[in-house]
């Protein structure tokens, strides 16, 4: 009587002999899930599912391993039972190993440890300073509620180290082993959360939770230069972690309120100045703001509006070089609204003198602009 043949592995998964691990793996996880006897309904179900779920994982079990898989990709099915192949079903494959688990925890919810170490949440706290702080920097003082390792019990959770006592479920591994159809499943011990060990008296100052939330005073140091919308990192000054896990990250976030006069430019500052016409037309000196007091500076004669006058080194320090912007005046020009007729007359002589019309020249505008387009 002829014996009949396996259907190919990689058919089995649905996959390409050329498949990448991933792809396997993949594959592998996607036809676990469907064919699982444990999400089958009524008894015939139950048995095809199962006959199915062990050809995918003897496929999987034999492809995921390197050497199996070459022995299979040579001699077929007779090459991958050599040296313990699948005829001897188990978890030998590391990828195996993994991807089951995966799927174990997709079913039944599993965890891999109740007390393995985690680590602390990171924070971030929102800081405001003022246009002179963000650009000479300063040393911060900011207060930080986290919840932080109890001292008292030195996260422990317990009162005392006699109220620890060792699981009596899982006898101290902290998981319990089920048998799940023909899987022998290791699952956390129910009883004491997969910690293996049991506090019969908690610690009076963090009630058994190993950690106390309360408030702790951090220097930072806000480096000149700094602008909105970046942070900064303070490593290990988050929120403490749970069985001895590191410690979360502090991020500061910084916000500058606006200036009532200065804006800023990249490293360069900014300030509108209004200045006399008549100081534009012949010049002279004024007296100007700036972060570190005021100064005097020179208006060349003739000086157009929106003209930029600049100071250097009066700007905002490079956060990455050791320049520093330049102080940028604005210039704007007051035209005044109202004059004595004394003035009138005065402008008048200076117009005619100069040769200058009192009436728009709209023709010659209009020949301007044909010029230009032309």
């Amino acid at each position: 009587m002829a014996s009949v043949s396996k259907r190919d592995y990689y058919q089995t998964l649905g996959v390409d002999r050329t498949a990448s691990d991933d792809e396997l793996k993949k594959a592998y996880r996607k036809m676990a899930r469907q064919h699982h006897p444990d999400l089958q309904t009524g008894e015939a179900q139950k048995k095809a599912s199962e006959e199915k779920f062990k050809e995918v994982n003897e496929a999987y079990e034999t492809l995921s391993d390197q050497d199996k898989r070459k022995r299979y990709d040579t001699f077929g099915h007779a090459g991958a039972q050599q040296g313990g192949g699948p005829e001897g079903f188990g978890f030998g494959g590391s990828g195996f190993g993994e991807a089951f688990n995966d799927i174990f925890e997709d079913f039944f919810g599993g965890q891999r440890g109740g007390n393995r170490a985690e680590r602390g949440n990171d924070l971030q706290y929102n800081l405001e300073l003022t246009f002179e702080e963000a650009v000479y920097g300063k040393e911060a003082k900011l207060k930080i509620p986290r919840w932080e390792v109890c001292t008292d019990c030195k996260g422990t959770g317990a009162k005392s180290a006699a109220s620890v006592k060792t699981c009596p479920s899982c006898k101290g591994a902290g998981q319990m082993r089920f048998q799940q159809g023909f899987f022998s499943i290791t699952r956390p011990c129910g009883q004491c959360e997969g910690a293996g060990r049991i506090v019969t008296e908690p610690c009076p100052a963090c009630q058994g939770r190993q950690r106390i939330y309360r408030e702790r005073t951090i220097a930072v140091h806000i480096p000149a230069g700094i602008e909105s919308g970046m942070r900064l990192r303070l490593s290990d000054e988050g929120e403490h972690g749970v069985n001895a896990g590191p410690p979360g990250d502090l991020y500061v976030a910084i916000t500058v309120k606006p200036h009532p006069i200065f804006q800023r430019q990249g490293h360069d500052i900014l300030c509108d100045v209004p200045i006399q016409f008549v100081t534009a037309v012949l010049g002279g000196k004024i007296e100007v703001p700036t972060l570190k007091g005021n100064t005097v500076i020179k208006i060349p004669a003739g000086t157009q509006p929106d003209k930029i006058l600049r100071i250097k080194g009066l700007g905002i320090p490079s956060l990455k070089s050791q320049s520093t912007g330049d102080q940028l005046f604005v210039i704007k020009v007051q035209i005044p609204t109202k004059l004595t007729a004394r003035q009138k007359e005065l402008l008048t002589e200076f117009a005619k003198e100069s040769g200058m019309s009192m009436e728009e020249d709209s023709d010659g505008f209009f020949d301007k602009m044909k010029t230009f387009f032309e």
